[in-house]
């Protein structure tokens, strides 16, 4: 969708258009109208009600064709029937952006569906860009043409809000400005009948400026070109954005149907989480996590890296509830030196803890508070990345002094102050002019500690390995020529050799086959070809010593049905992983690591990740592992040597990539010990 709309058109238009605007505030056209107003637009607003010459003190027109100038941005708030005729009207009038807020199209019916399509082929034609219907409106930090919720302010260099929902836009607004959050812009796309979330982002992306926030909140319910997105969540975070979001309804009931143990547990779930991961998104899960983030992001300024946090409270619980919280998180409250215990206990009356958490004891003033924060940045520096202070209304000194002095210190100093307030009631009059300064604040001390925690160790953008050596495309492309279906054991095996990962010696063998000949050294592991899960059948026999066994055991796999023939393989000894792929419709193929073998499934512990890799997705998968330990050998077991896993991580990764028609892929087990690794079991399937 290519339209000569942009977000300039929707964040500072020069002109905005109401169809349907109206004195009676019980209606969309009414509210839209009284917040334009309230925020003071200083564009041409241009109301159309034929039934009035004003409406709210501003002049009528009495129809789109009598409006002097083509509107910028167009709001239509008119019954479902009559929207058709009024965007062919804006159309014709040269409009660029239209939203839609009536409602009864998509999300009722089919028919409702139906029209929906005919509004994106006008739109379409006439290159406008359509938003809604059944939209909120817009707001940014030049106007507020919003009906429903709270009257929304904004302001420049607030945080981004592109929701697929009205309604959360609303809820996350109240709650959010309820602790300070300021907002730059806030739109919602309702049913997304042209324009979705992800052409938001682009706009939001091809348009990034210096004056550009560089905070984005999402909320995603449909994400229909997830590639897309991605690509457009990476250059934004390359340009120093950082983004946290929400994708709902990504839970599966069941399991799905899949030919591989990657395929059976790769869900849409865990394709999101890969895709949040790959373009850098901080994901959560609830409208106040999402709160919590952005305060974060906002009170942390550009020191976003650091594990080591000095605790400051007026209160030892609530200071050794964030302490426990932050252990958990992995960050350290380290202890401070005798000279800053010293100095502080100068500055705090007798009983106050002078360690880390600082105690200040409910008679703190601002005096106190002050030279707690000046020490700690003086004496600290070297040792404290930030500094999360807890506070709440005692009654005994000046509220609004203390946030003054707090605030104060956020400016001067030179690490980031994290603010929790724990009284909004008692509090709520120095509070609110706090929130009127700009600044925000935490409710929740382990709310606090956990939003820390998502920024610090957030995921990070990162550049994929595109060539290794060892690598051969030319050879690749050779094997897969021609090739579909599931993949012959031989065929598997030249594919993962020319990728560079190493199988162990091996070969087919029907109940013709002289075994006598093979040159694979014993002892032998006998497999069954053809059943999907060989262990499952008892296709799998280990310790095969001699051809005596050998022949019986090929006789007793060659009674299993489906048995179409034997795999016979030198036996390897170590610790068993898996290493798999499944592609994800619309996403790509997912890479897969965990513990192999028989416990895949029944541990589950496998991570995901979005091919291509670069080394460093690479390495969190494995160091992510929960059975990592066990993987790098235990009790003197000699573990698998880390780096090769990476490796091999990496060449599946450019396998899928290179050649998209792979739909699974199960390395399964990977085995051996140090660098001697093997790729013991292959199951390649093809479009």
């Amino acid at each position: 969708m290519r339209t000569e709309a942009t977000l300039h058109t929707l964040l500072e238009p020069k002109s905005i258009a109401v169809i349907g605007a109206s004195e009676d505030l019980s209606k969309p056209g009414g509210l839209l109208v009284r917040n334009i107003l309230l925020r003071g637009y200083e564009g041409q607003l241009l109301l159309v009600n034929p039934k009035s010459d004003s409406v709210q003190g501003v002049k009528t027109y009495s129809s789109i064709n009598d409006l002097p100038v083509g509107p910028e941005l167009s709001f239509i708030a008119i019954p479902a029937r009559l929207v058709k005729k009024s965007l062919e009207a804006l159309a014709e009038k040269g409009a660029k952006a239209v939203v839609v807020l009536s409602n009864g199209f998509g999300e009722v019916s089919e028919e409702g569906r139906e029209e929906e399509r005919r509004l994106v082929e006008i739109a379409n034609e006439h290159g406008m860009l359509l938003i809604g219907p059944n939209c909120s409106g817009i707001v940014s930090h030049t106007h507020a043409s919003k009906f429903s919720g709270l009257p929304p302010r904004s302001r420049r260099g607030g945080v981004d809000f592109l929701s697929g929902s009205g309604a959360t836009v609303d809820f996350v607004y109240e709650n959010a400005t309820a602790r300070g959050l300021p907002f730059d812009s806030l739109l919602n796309v309702g049913n997304s009948a042209q324009t979705g979330v992800t052409d938001l982002l682009r706009l939001y992306d091809e348009e990034h400026g210096p004056d550009s926030s560089h905070i984005k909140l999402l909320y995603i319910e449909v994400l229909n070109r997830p590639q897309e997105f991605l690509a457009h969540a990476r250059s934004l975070s390359n340009k120093g954005c950082l983004l946290t979001g929400i994708k709902s309804g990504s839970t599966e009931a069941g399991r799905r149907a899949a030919a591989s143990h990657t395929g059976a547990m790769a869900t849409s779930d865990t394709a999101v989480q890969a895709l949040f991961d790959k373009a850098g998104i901080i994901r959560v899960h609830s409208r106040m996590e999402l709160i919590d983030v952005a305060t974060a992001l906002i009170s942390m300024g550009n020191k976003l890296d650091g594990h080591r946090v000095a605790v400051v409270s007026d209160a030892g619980g609530p200071g050794v509830m964030l302490s426990d919280e932050l252990n958990r998180q992995g960050f350290e409250v380290p202890a401070f030196t005798e000279r800053t215990k010293m100095r502080l206990a100068e500055a705090l009356p007798a009983g106050a803890g002078v360690g880390n958490p600082v105690d200040c004891l409910p008679t703190r003033n601002a005096e106190s508070i002050g030279a707690v924060l000046n020490i700690i940045a003086e004496e600290e520096a070297a040792n404290v990345d930030y500094v999360l202070l807890i506070d709440g209304e005692s009654g005994l000194s000046d509220t609004w002094a203390l946030l003054q002095t707090i605030m104060k210190a956020q400016d001067e100093g030179g690490m980031p102050i994290l603010q929790c307030f724990l009284s909004p009631t008692s509090a709520q009059e120095p509070l609110a002019r706090l929130r009127e300064t700009g600044r925000c604040y935490f409710d929740d001390e382990v709310d606090m500690a956990r939003a820390l925690g998502r920024v610090v160790n957030r995921p990070r953008v990162t550049e994929p390995v595109v060539n290794l050596p060892g690598y051969d495309r030319a050879r690749l492309k050779s094997l897969f020529s021609g090739a579909a279906g599931t993949l012959t054991p031989d065929r598997a095996v030249a594919i993962l050799s020319a990728a560079g990962i190493k199988t162990p010696a091996s070969a087919e063998t029907g109940p013709q086959t002289d075994m006598k000949a093979l040159n694979i050294p014993f002892p032998w592991v006998m497999k069954v070809v053809g059943p999907l899960h060989k262990s499952d059948v008892g296709g799998v026999k280990l310790g095969i010593e001699t051809l005596e066994q050998a022949h019986t055991t090929r006789d007793a796999l060659m009674r299993i049905e489906g048995a179409t023939g034997v795999l016979i393989q030198q036996m390897v000894q170590g610790t068993e992983v898996l290493i798999g792929a499944n592609r994800e419709e619309g996403y790509g193929h997912l890479v897969a690591f965990g513990l192999g073998g028989i416990y895949t499934e029944a541990l589950k512990d496998v991570n995901f990740c979005l091919a291509p890799l670069s080394r460093e997705e690479a390495t969190n998968m494995l160091i992510s592992t929960k059975s990592l330990k066990l993987i790098k050998g235990v009790r003197g077991q000699k573990g698998m040597d880390t780096d090769v896993l990476e490796d091999w991580l990496i060449r599946v990764g450019l396998l899928v990539t290179d050649f998209p028609q792979i739909r699974e892929m199960d390395l399964n087990p990977v085995k051996g010990t140090g660098s001697d690794l093997y790729a013991v079991d292959a199951r390649i399937l093809l479009d």
